[in-house]
């Protein structure tokens, strides 16, 4: 059946002007999992990304880890992560006194995201995009990855969000596990799946086998 290794984007640039980039580690990371692809032997008939410029540059390290090209990648905007600075602004708008100052700790931050989040699950607030709108898109994406031939291996480089809804989706979780899940993905993290008749099934979640030895568990990374 078809195989299907969906991967979260390398460490993004946190903090700075554009988070929307990998950091110089994000970028080891990315390669790093294309070495180790390498290794094992690892090949793949089609890699798709979302269309967030650090899901191109995660695909491209990966596939120089790999020794390719990305000539061939596919990109989907479908695969994209939601707009989660427009669901943090929006639920700040309605709880200002919530806000994370300036220079809070990174655990205020995603404490402030997992609340607007639930928020935004609930109907509370408006995003970018609904709630429902962003299950939709997933949900699309998951159609996308999944129609394979039998015996396919597909490669899947998309953020968080959108991989915890993915999850949440194929084992038909409630909504609040979206946001917990979201909040467990490391940095190129690699959750695989297979297809069949009934469906998409989950095989593994959330492993970083290129970044498990002694030498490199100190880069590992959430954001």
């Amino acid at each position: 059946m078809p195989e299907i290794f969906v991967v979260r984007h390398g460490q993004a640039s946190f903090g700075s002007d554009n988070y929307d980039q990998l950091s110089e580690l994000g970028w080891r990371q990315a390669r790093w999992l294309g070495e180790h692809f390498a290794e094992d032997g690892a090949t793949f008939d089609r890699i798709l990304c979302g269309d967030l410029r650090r899901h191109r540059e995660t695909a491209t390290g990966i596939c120089e880890g790999l020794g390719l090209t990305a000539d061939s990648l596919e990109v989907s905007p479908q695969l994209n992560e939601f707009d989660f600075l427009r669901v943090m602004q929006a639920y700040g708008e309605r709880d200002p006194q919530s806000v994370p100052a300036k220079k809070s700790e990174r655990a205020d931050y995603y404490r402030f995201l997992k609340k607007a989040m639930h928020a935004w699950a609930n109907n509370e607030i408006v995003g970018a995009e609904s709630w429902a709108e962003f299950e939709q898109r997933v949900e699309g994406a998951l159609g996308l990855i999944g129609n394979q031939p039998k015996g396919r291996k597909t490669l899947v480089i998309s953020s968080g969000g959108a991989i915890a809804m993915m999850v949440r989706q194929i084992l038909g979780a409630p909504a609040h596990t979206v946001t917990e899940l979201n909040m467990q993905i490391k940095n190129t993290a690699v959750s695989r799946f297979f297809a069949g008749r009934s469906g998409i099934g989950l095989h593994s979640f959330n492993h970083v086998p290129h970044l498990e030895s002694r030498e490199r568990q100190e880069f590992i990374t959430y954001s």
